[in-house]
């Protein structure tokens, strides 16, 4: 199983490592890599399982409303996290990978999102092996911005070849208002 990994993080853009989070350790790199390449693979359409408190996914049917429905799950769970700051980056970011999914693929879809660490990372798995293109585009295309959209937006994305297709991801940072005026982190 070959993995590939594409985009940048904000750390490699500014050429430094952020002090605020440490990087994961070889270990835990190596688990989360293999346990989700040894997952039993599951439909795209079929319920998650091991959902926690800090986990959400949905199956998205392949209908032009698909992007829409996202955005407002994105923005629905990030209320129930209480967690108003990357709503509308999320929304946007999210609502350009579902689009894409839906124009460049076939078959089911699913959106995952995570919190973790006051970084939130949010999914899109679909079925089609081949990961994004980037392309050059006059100012004057209709489409052809999504990386440069994670590019500008997202603190890291990429994209990762899984049993059943890809995922591409991007993360964001998260503050939780609730717990850092209380004085404790995540």
């Amino acid at each position: 199983m070959a993995t590939q990994a594409i985009g940048r993080s904000a750390a490699s853009r500014r050429g430094d490592r952020s002090p605020r989070t440490p990087a994961p350790s070889w270990a835990s790199r190596q688990w989360a890599m293999w346990s989700r390449v040894l997952a039993p693979v599951k439909p795209l359409d079929a319920p998650r399982g091991l959902a926690t408190a800090w986990d959400a996914s949905w199956p998205l049917q392949r209908e032009l409303t698909s992007a829409g429905r996202a955005r407002h799950l994105v923005t629905a769970q990030l209320d129930d996290w209480a967690l108003p700051e990357p709503i509308d980056t999320a929304e946007l970011l999210v609502s350009e990978l579902v689009t894409n999914a839906l124009r460049h693929t076939q078959g089911p879809l699913r959106l995952n999102l995570r919190l973790r660490h006051c970084r939130l990372l949010c999914e899109v798995e679909d079925t089609e092996p081949a990961g994004p293109v980037r392309n050059t585009v006059g100012p004057d295309a209709e489409g052809g911005r999504g990386t440069e959209l994670l590019d500008l937006l997202a603190d890291a994305w990429g994209s990762i070849r899984t049993a059943t297709g890809k995922t591409i991801w991007f993360e964001l940072q998260a503050e939780d208002r609730n717990r850092t005026e209380s004085g404790q982190g995540m």
